[in-house]
């Protein structure tokens, strides 16, 4: 299958909009999922643009909210009855703890309870693919990361480094079990690590501050541009070496080792069973 379907989240700025330009260029669908609709269409503009395509579309999906996460998958299924790929892009960092709509701390929230609903809902038309791809991006900071089970929340000593790291461990979590629930299907799981990427994904963008930090990451040489980090996604969602491959991490489009705290099942398995309960969802794979 040369042509896919591909639903990218966050795709309206860095990684997400990158990845949404250069699979259009080689001639995929491309669904843009995006919380905010102007910032959305915006994107959609510059993404059509940049590809020289026109089969790019928008759809609004916020993920900090279960009902709105709800009302997309409702949305997709009236619209589509298959996707090729589901591309896990998007990801916040916040300085100070904020809250989902759900009351969720914002980076389990949306990093991991978001897109852990988004790709229930949307298993049925994976599976409807000939060969389902679930890539989710994940980050390297999971090695400094631990499931802070006496308070998940972080309602009580919070810091950025802590619930982005917890959020990315959870990610490695989800993805081993996923993997595993999906053997003997169409469909394959895997995750990676984008390396250091200038983006604006914690950053307050409509501040001087926000502004000025932005302009000096994308001139910095240690980062790498939205374009550079997305090539490890986009090697995932299409490349052909990868056909079958579910369960691993990648970076720099190379299978990776992990470090044995994210090979722990009894954790992941722990985690998976939480995020059923908090997302309401009943659970469908046999664990």
């Amino acid at each position: 299958m040369n042509t896919r379907r591909i639903l990218i989240t966050g795709a309206n700025s860095g990684m997400g909009l990158a990845s949404s330009i250069a699979l259009a260029k080689q001639g995929h669908e491309v669904i843009m999922a995006c919380r905010n609709e102007e910032r959305g269409q915006q994107a959609l503009q510059q993404a059509r643009e940049q590809s020289g395509s026109d089969q790019l579309t928008l759809m609004q999906c916020d993920l900090g909210s279960l009902k709105h996460i709800h009302q997309f998958a409702e949305q997709f299924y009236k619209q589509y009855d298959r996707l090729d790929v589901l591309l896990n892009n998007a990801g916040v960092v916040n300085l100070k703890r904020k809250e989902t709509e759900d009351g969720f701390e914002m980076s389990i929230g949306v990093n991991h309870l978001g897109h852990f609903l988004l790709t229930r809902l949307l298993l049925d038309a994976l599976k409807q693919s000939p060969s389902g791809r679930i890539v989710t991006v994940a980050s390297g900071a999971y090695k400094i990361g631990k499931m802070h089970w006496d308070d998940l929340q972080l309602q009580h000593g919070y810091n950025v480094v802590k619930a982005y790291a917890q959020s990315k461990l959870a990610n490695l979590y989800f993805n081993h079990i996923l993997a595993e629930q999906l053997q003997g299907t169409n469909v394959t799981a895997n995750c990676l690590h984008p390396g250091a990427v200038a983006t604006s994904i914690g950053v307050d963008r409509d501040t001087g501050f926000g502004k000025r930090l932005l302009a000096g990451l994308a001139h910095t040489p240690f980062f790498q541009t939205p374009e550079q980090g997305a090539e490890t996604a986009v090697f995932l969602a299409t490349d052909p070496s990868v056909e079958g491959e579910s369960g691993r991490y990648y970076y720099r489009k190379k299978v990776q080792s992990v470090k044995s705290r994210a090979m722990n099942r009894e954790e992941a398995l722990r985690l998976w069973q939480w995020s059923e309960q908090q997302t309401g969802i009943a659970s469908s794979l046999h664990i």
